[in-house]
């Protein structure tokens, strides 16, 4: 069996981050276009059928089509892991992330099951989505450690900025499982008959604003920060790139909320979001290097006649 070279692992680590994003697309799909039920059961798509009938209409393709893609994105996880376990040599980082990406997918699929069966519960609709920021996290750091060295992390910021990063990612974590409740509170259920979560949609919009608005200010703060101790280009560029991603989901979130939440704004704060989290990850990873390990070479051996011939009785 030829070795897997790391280029492919990498290539293939990217295609599943951007699978994964492409999941929370089309899962705000099948919830906008009130399609969060054209697959009333689960694991089939009807009590007699694995797949979508004509009479379940576009609600059913939708739905189906929905899950097809997280069929693709387990074969994605499955080449992933494969190419960690053939790359030579073997590293056991690479292994294990591509394994909790495999082992991820799954469970993916059996929190969407619960979904279906507890008639869109907007808690379980969550822990859905939130497993899929998990999901995106991993597979990012994953495409990133394919191109690392498996030497110990250097941190390339002092240690105060890698606390301020850290405080500035607990905040973004905390934006997007707020912004999970306010999506749990407002009109865009994914069937007619779901319930909400019975919060004050007002109220959790405002609160989220808020985080939002610290977000924002935190994220703005370490940029300046890396700037004025001229810190490695990657840091800086990666932590502008944060920034403008976040005044843009900012942007969109505002205008959605004042246009009565239209459909397409909707499922663009929903990539927003995507976006944010990866962007910050991305942060995470760039104020530390890990440097490549040697690579033991076995001594040449000595020419013919250096050698010391030997004794017999």
């Amino acid at each position: 069996m030829p070795e897997v070279k790391l280029p492919a692992l990498r290539s293939m680590a990217l295609a599943s981050l951007i699978a994964n994003i492409a999941l929370v697309v089309t899962g705000a799909a099948v919830r906008l276009t009130k399609s969060g039920l054209g697959c009333p059961t689960w694991p089939k798509c009807t009590d007699e059928s694995y797949v979508s009938t004509a009479e379940m209409g576009i609600h059913g393709a939708i739905e189906f089509g929905n899950r097809l893609l997280g069929i693709a994105l387990g074969l994605i996880a499955l080449a992933c892991f494969v190419s960690a376990l053939r790359t030579r040599p073997r590293r056991r980082s690479t292994v294990w992330l591509s394994l909790a990406i495999l082992l991820g997918i799954p469970g993916q699929g059996v929190v969407g099951g619960i979904t279906v069966l507890t008639n869109l519960n907007p808690w379980v609709v969550g822990i859905h989505f939130l497993l899929s920021m998990a999901l995106i996290a991993a597979a990012y750091t994953l495409w990133r450690r394919a191109d690392e060295g498996d030497g110990e992390a250097v941190s390339l910021v002092p240690a105060p900025l890698r606390h301020l990063a850290v405080v500035t990612a607990v905040v973004s974590a905390a934006v997007i499982v707020l912004g999970v409740v306010v999506t749990g509170s407002g009109p865009h259920a994914g069937d007619q008959g779901a319930k909400r979560n019975g919060l004050d949609p007002t109220t959790v919009s405002q609160v989220h604003a808020d985080l939002v608005f610290l977000l924002v200010g935190l994220t703005a703060a370490l940029w300046f920060a890396l700037r004025a101790i001229n810190a490695p280009t990657r840091a800086v560029r990666a932590t502008g790139m944060l920034l403008l991603i976040e005044l843009s989901q900012g942007l969109i979130g505002f205008i959605q909320y004042f246009t009565h939440l239209p459909v397409a704004l909707v499922a663009a704060h929903m990539l927003g979001a995507s976006l944010v989290w990866a962007s910050t990850v991305a942060v995470l990873i760039s104020l530390r290097e890990r440097p490549h390990l040697p690579v033991a070479v076995a001594a040449p051996a000595p020419p013919a006649q250096d050698r010391i011939p030997a004794k017999h009785p």
